[in-house]
């Protein structure tokens, strides 16, 4: 291993950092005390651990400029004598920070997410391992240019393609496929973000969610549709028309796994939706395409950037 290194261990919250009170669980460990806590110390070939406090929320309360100030915190601490950084994070949105670091980290040196099922004062907490198992992987060479990943419950996985699978699991995450193509976007400093909507579809959904969404004035729309990017013909009407007032439309499947392909037409399948000018996620699912999306948009992509993103991505 290289002698003499930092890794760095950016604290924002979640269960890691959370302990019971008569109010519920909330975040109160501070990222040097996780570090503290953690079971096997600073691994070998390692000079030090430097923890740094971001935020201290739960993840599901996290809004786009709290993630942005991560991604800036990450850049910032890739200094020259840092090995590689820890970014500890709630469970819950774990997935789309995880993507939107992922989007532009164009260093060789591991970023590694991780977090917790259980509260830090719980007996059986996960945390500290977790920690100590992210600690080491961000010091560890053989992990360089893999990207932004997900250690958590003995398992590393990559960032793209990342979903939360279970809601009690110690591994309590899964991928859609684990080696998808990783195009980067350029680091973009700013404090706010355009609004870009997730819909969820269902039987008896209509066209009243996307006029809904484009009456607020959002900018992009990503769909979770049914099966392999399928709908409904008034729903598929007025996505047109949403797309015709500029207004950006990426589909997914709300199906764990596999391909999305485009099959089905006759008024509401994919087939159509695609004609119509939307573009199809074939694999990243909706919370990752969101970030995605946003992400683009925000560096003034055109539809034509955004299908051409999506296609590279697998």
């Amino acid at each position: 291993m290289t002698t003499g290194g930092q890794v760095v261990v950016l604290s924002t919250g979640g269960t890691i950092a959370s302990t019971h009170t008569a109010a519920g669980a909330i975040p109160t460990r501070t990222g040097a005390q996780l570090v503290a806590e953690s079971p096997t110390g600073i691994p070998v070939g390692v000079r030090d651990v430097l923890a740094r406090d971001v935020l201290a929320k739960d993840s599901s309360a996290l809004l786009p400029v709290d993630q942005l100030a991560i991604a800036a915190a990450v850049r910032e601490a890739l200094i020259d004598d840092v090995l590689g950084v820890v970014v500890t994070h709630g469970t819950d949105t774990m997935e789309e920070t995880a993507i939107l670091l992922d989007l532009t980290h164009d260093d060789a040196r591991p970023v590694v997410l991780t977090g917790a099922q259980l509260p830090a004062d719980d007996p059986d907490a996960d945390g500290p391992a977790n920690v100590a198992a992210a600690i080491a992987l961000a010091a560890d060479p053989a992990h360089r240019d893999r990207g932004v990943v997900v250690a958590l419950g003995r398992t590393v996985l990559p960032a793209r393609g990342l979903f939360k699978a279970s809601t009690v699991r110690g591994h309590a995450f899964d991928v859609v496929r684990p080696d998808l193509p990783r195009p980067l976007l350029a680091f973009d400093d700013r404090a706010d973000t355009p609004r870009v909507e997730l819909l969820a579809l269902y039987p008896g959904s209509d066209g009243a969610l996307v006029r809904d969404a484009v009456n607020r004035g959002t900018t992009g729309l990503v769909v979770m549709t049914s099966g392999s990017g399928n709908t409904n013909p008034d729903t598929v009407a007025a996505l047109a028309a949403a797309i015709g007032g500029g207004v950006a439309v990426v589909l997914c499947s709300r199906v764990p796994h596999g391909q999305v392909l485009a099959t089905y037409g006759g008024g509401g399948g994919a087939v159509d939706l695609l004609a119509a000018g939307a573009v199809l996620s074939t694999w990243l699912r909706a919370p990752q395409a969101r970030i995605v999306l946003q992400e683009l948009l925000s560096r003034g992509a055109g539809i034509a950037d955004v299908a051409d993103f999506f296609t590279r991505s697998g």
